[in-house]
């Protein structure tokens, strides 16, 4: 198989494996979507003012590791969890991937679109790009670490995020 070749498969792969958690997250499979992590997994949000800094000097939307992702994930699935039940209604729309093989890991980018409906409110559109290091655990692309740079000034209007993106 040519370097070409090779290069299209992976990123076809990546893409069917970005439409499958985008599928997950859509119909709130929380649990599944957990396994697509690594044990040591990251998911940040950075500051809208700052979308390149670094968590560990800034204040960011979401700096979450496994644990806290875990937990926010049981929070989540909480019917107390009043900000999220009945869970809002998401569509996601990924596009533009683009892959880099860094050694062991895969970098990987694709720009997002959410669309977020919730019961008596403004559908609410988040649109960003998703950074991702990825790595093969057994065969299978698991996420590193997901970053997801929104578009936005300001989240204002958007109101908060309550689910993940």
């Amino acid at each position: 198989m040519s370097a070409l070749e090779t290069s299209v498969k992976l990123r076809h792969e990546i893409e069917d494996f970005f439409f499958h958690e985008a599928e997950l997250l859509d119909d709130w499979a929380l649990d599944d979507w957990l396994n697509l992590l690594t044990e040591d997994a990251s998911y940040f949000v950075p500051p809208t003012d700052k979308p390149r800094a670094s968590h560990l000097d800034t204040l960011f939307i979401i700096a979450d590791d496994i644990l806290r992702l875990r937990e926010r994930v049981l929070r989540l699935k909480d019917p107390a969890c009043h900000v999220e039940y009945p869970p809002s209604r998401t569509r996601r729309f990924i596009s533009n991937v683009r892959v880099n093989v860094d050694g062991d890991f895969i970098d990987a980018r694709a720009n997002f679109i959410v669309y977020r409906n919730r019961r008596g409110g403004d559908i609410r559109m988040f649109t960003g790009e998703y950074r991702n290091r990825l790595v093969r655990i057994n065969g299978e692309l698991k996420i590193l670490e997901r970053r997801a740079i929104l578009d936005v000034e300001e989240l204002g209007a958007l109101g908060m995020v309550s689910f993940i993106l």
